[in-house]
């Protein structure tokens, strides 16, 4: 197993050598894939001849194989992404920009570039954030642009006080009660072909990463905000969704979406069931 990097240990100037790494991926929107998109977010089935919010995050993911995966079940870092020894990674926000809707039936190409890397301190230890840029395009338009911030931090230490996350908005105009469970999990990892086992292995959540359950992916939450806007403003184009995951959402229990109108946005947020705030995030729209 590797050691746990310190703030002194990591070379930020080597890491910032990943500066302007670019990577390119063709896909397409398959309809099968948007169908078990639909299924395992228990949408209502329909014929769709756009994909919806958050099926993007499906498209142009890299598949590495056996051999190229780290112990935490992603690919081995020091490819495209900087190596980051020992620490453990995470989703921290996404800024959305929505151009055009993905067609479904039709080729995609996803143009990604690592835009910045930096170094930070926090109360467990040093966090490092590593921004990348995606571009989704279909027959040379762009549809959707995605700002991706991801932060690499120190494992939690069992011995050490959690802080206590910051309570929810209490004062939602609409909210919905989901239900996570492994099944749910599982299957939206297979469908991101994301390999993370905080999502699937449970001993690996409690006994590597310090997690007390399986972990709910970031953008699977994101998502269902997304879904949420769609329930408040079905007739609304989105423009802009800017989102930041601040607290992990745990697969032990129910969790509220929630959401409320302001100005010509809508503000959204996921809440623990004890009222404290996961994640939060704002919505620009305007009106077909």
């Amino acid at each position: 197993m590797n050691s746990i990097a310190t703030s002194s240990e990591l070379d930020l100037a080597h890491l910032q050598q990943w500066i302007g790494n670019t990577e390119t991926a063709e896909d397409w929107v398959s309809p099968t894939a948007v169908e078990g998109f639909q299924h395992t977010l228990d949408y209502d089935e329909t014929e769709l001849l756009h994909a919806p919010p958050g099926f993007h995050w499906t498209l142009g993911i890299a598949k590495p194989k056996i051999s190229e995966v780290g112990r935490d079940g992603h690919a081995a870092l020091g490819g495209f992404l900087p190596p980051m020894s020992g620490l453990n990674r995470m989703w921290a926000g996404s800024v959305l920009a929505f151009k055009q809707p993905l067609a479904v039936g039709q080729a995609v190409e996803r143009n990604s570039t690592v835009s910045n890397v930096e170094l930070k301190s926090g109360r467990s230890g040093p966090l490092v954030f590593v921004t990348v840029q995606h571009r989704y395009d279909q027959a040379g338009a762009t549809c959707f642009e995605e700002e991706q911030k991801l932060v690499f931090r120190t494992p939690p230490d069992p011995g050490k006080p959690v802080r206590e996350p910051d309570p929810a908005p209490t004062n939602p105009e609409v909210q919905r009660e989901i239900t996570p469970n492994p099944v749910m999990l599982f299957r939206y990892s297979a469908l991101t072909f994301n390999g993370h086992r905080i999502h699937y292995d449970v001993d690996y959540c409690r006994d590597v990463e310090g997690y007390p359950g399986l972990v709910v992916h970031g953008p699977l939450q994101a998502t269902l905000l997304m879904d949420l806007a769609v329930r408040m403003k079905p007739n609304a184009r989105f423009r802009r969704f800017k989102f930041r995951a601040l607290n992990p959402v745990f697969c032990t229990g129910p969790f509220l979406v929630c959401g409320r109108e302001a100005d010509r946005h809508l503000q959204l947020w996921v809440a623990h069931p004890q009222g404290t705030l996961a994640m939060q995030g704002t919505l620009d729209y305007e009106d077909k």
